[in-house]
């Protein structure tokens, strides 16, 4: 059967074809019409050598359209969905940050109510006394629009680095963009005028002569003149538990694809890669060369092993075949490698041997298949000496292979799927030249010295060949990219958004205490102790937190569905995430409202009585 990834890459190539649509024509009438289609497109493109077997699979594919502004990327299928919910997270920062902001404005028009009635008083209209309100936070929103364009430049750019790697680098344009530049400045408008409204509103709508009596202040302090700014405290307390639960959760799920079994090791491996194409070698020839390279490294001081190996493990490539085994045809994934592979990684053999010298391309053919295997086709019995046989592009069958081993399972394409069954073939036995082979070498050493030995034993054998050097585990690592930037940024967003929203609850509670001196003051007159006066404001506190944790579990278990596709050995409704963002939160709240109740407690309540 032919490669899935072929298969895939031919799919990609018709995705990519350039069309220009009629006019009038739109692209969802377009994809309406290539998906009739595609069946007969397909049914003629069929390659010959395709087995008639495999044709459905084939057919299954459907032809599409997409508009070529904005060009076919891979990069925007694997990081399309994680940088949604990105930017979904940082709308939720965006609205703590709003709250915040509005409740300081709150505060603010709470303390100019004096000023606001005697201007209201001595004629002042109510329009304009707004329209200053909403010029000051005009300017404090533009302000901070132009520091966050600012920065944004250098986050961006910080972003592509991030999900670069040395063998994949990503080159994406961050240049100021007047489209995204009006869509800023729209935005810093809009949340201006929703968030610096009600303050202005609020502030003006006061009777003077109320506001300037001596006991006027007391009227904010009301529940009615409070409750809006409970309210964003509330909002903000759930808002900031669904980000912090949610970077709990990516970080979890990454430590759990990092510290993983994957049943190979990672560590002190080399893997050098070297390019043979241009040399125009003979199979024989080149499988000779190969193995003179693998002499040669072996050989190398500081090597402890060494291995040719076709597909690299969690690289993403695959190749499989179909395989005629006791009568069925299942789809097994393949791998070529020469001896000394498994004790490279560190693979345990469980039973039979490993590939060797008399593994030659004239001796009869052999294979190691891996536990899985085992499970699914032999019935968990040990497989060592049964046949097998591949069968051929036309239907025909090949040569039989006979199983000499058994090994540890061990991840194939990726880290996420689970362990499926693989059929080693040996290197030494290919009759088709590899011109392009990847040495995984095992070292103690490391560094420019162990690299600089493995040159001159390359360049010893074949000095034309083009070579570069990678980190097995760092492959690995680049692998998890996608992972690592929603863990890293969304931990990065949910520690931002708990700052906010404690700093909005301390406003409100040192706001409380402000604006309930004359009250505390009185109760401290009337024998209320410090312990009392500390309950009392963190009573206040313990309300905010509860609702807000009420709220905010509510919101998570509803957004983390959304991130359940990104997630690995943790379920979105995870008990132990939550529980910790909700510990966290309510620590951090708690320690906010702490600094203003201890002031409270200690107040002289003759200078607070005074002031009335």
């Amino acid at each position: 059967m032919p490669d899935r990834k072929a298969v895939n890459k031919r799919r990609d190539w018709w995705l990519a074809a350039i069309g220009r649509l009629k006019p009038g024509v739109s692209i969802k009438q377009a994809n309406a019409q290539l998906d009739a289609i595609s069946p007969a497109v397909f049914q003629a493109t069929v390659p010959p050598v395709y087995n008639p077997a495999d044709v459905k699979t084939y057919l299954n594919f459907r032809l599409g359209a997409f508009p070529a502004g904005s060009g076919v990327s891979s990069i925007r299928g694997t990081y399309e969905t994680p940088l949604i919910l990105l930017l979904s997270i940082a709308g939720l920062v965006l609205l703590i940050a709003c709250a915040n902001l509005a409740n300081l404005m709150l505060a603010r028009a709470s303390s100019r109510e004096r000023e606001i009635a005697v201007r209201l008083a001595l004629g002042a209209c109510r329009g304009r006394l707004i329209v200053q309100m909403l010029a000051e936070s005009v300017l404090l929103a533009l302000s901070g629009t132009a520091v966050g364009v600012a920065l944004a430049q250098v986050l961006s750019r910080f972003l592509v680095l991030f999900i670069s790697s040395s063998g994949n680098p990503i080159f994406l344009d961050v240049s100021p963009d007047l489209r995204v530049l009006g869509f800023t400045a729209a935005l810093a408008v809009i949340t201006c005028l929703l968030f610096g409204l009600t303050p202005a509103l609020r502030s003006t709508h006061v009777v003077p002569n109320t506001a300037m009596k001596a006991g006027g202040r007391g009227q904010s302090a009301s529940r009615e003149r409070f409750g809006l700014r409970r309210f964003l405290v509330v909002s903000q307390v759930g808002l900031s538990l669904v980000l912090l639960a949610g970077a709990l959760l990516f970080v979890r799920s990454l430590t759990n694809l990092l510290t993983m079994n994957a049943g190979f090791r990672q560590d002190g491996i080399l893997i050098a890669n070297l390019d043979m194409t241009k040399l125009g070698f003979s199979a024989e020839r080149q499988r000779v060369t190969n193995e003179d390279l693998l002499k040669r490294l072996r050989r190398v001081p500081g090597v402890d092993s060494a291995a040719i190996v076709r597909k690299a493990p969690v690289s993403g490539n695959t190749w499989n075949e179909r395989v005629l085994w006791e009568g069925h045809k299942p789809i097994v994934d393949f791998n070529r490698v020469s001896d000394g592979y498994f004790q490279t990684l560190g693979i345990a053999r469980l039973a039979g041997r490993d590939f060797d010298g008399n593994d030659t391309p004239g001796s009869p053919k052999v294979a190691i298949v891996n536990e899985a295997f085992a499970r699914e086709y032999a019935g968990g019995t040990n497989p060592i000496g049964k046949r097998f046989q591949i069968e051929g592009n036309r239907g025909e069958a090949e040569p039989f292979y006979e199983i000499v081993g058994l090994v540890k399972d061990t991840k194939y394409e990726s880290l996420r799927e689970e362990f499926v069954p693989i059929i080693y073939e040996a290197e030494s036995q290919s009759t088709e030249a590899n011109q392009e082979p990847s040495f995984f070498i095992r070292s103690g050493l490391s560094g420019p010295g162990l690299m600089s030995s493995l040159k001159s034993a390359i360049g010893g054998v074949e000095p034309s060949a083009a070579m570069s050097f990678e980190s097995f585990k760092k492959n690995i690592q680049n692998a998890l990219l996608p992972e690592r930037l929603m863990a890293t940024l969304s931990g990065f967003f949910g520690g931002l958004a708990v700052l906010l929203a404690t700093v909005g609850l301390y406003g409100v509670m040192a706001y409380m205490v402000t604006r309930r001196r004359n009250e505390i003051g009185i109760r401290m007159m009337l024998g209320a102790d410090k312990r009392t006066v500390i309950s009392m404001v963190a009573r206040e506190a313990a309300e905010l937190l509860i609702i807000g944790v009420a709220v905010g579990i509510g919101l998570t278990l509803i957004a983390a569905r959304s991130a359940s596709s990104l997630l690995y050995g943790v379920p979105s409704w995870d008990p132990v995430s939550l529980a910790i963002a909700v510990a966290g939160l309510a620590s951090v709240g708690l320690i906010a409202s702490g600094v203003p109740a201890v002031r409270a407690s200690r107040l002289d309540p003759a200078a607070a009585l005074r002031e009335e």
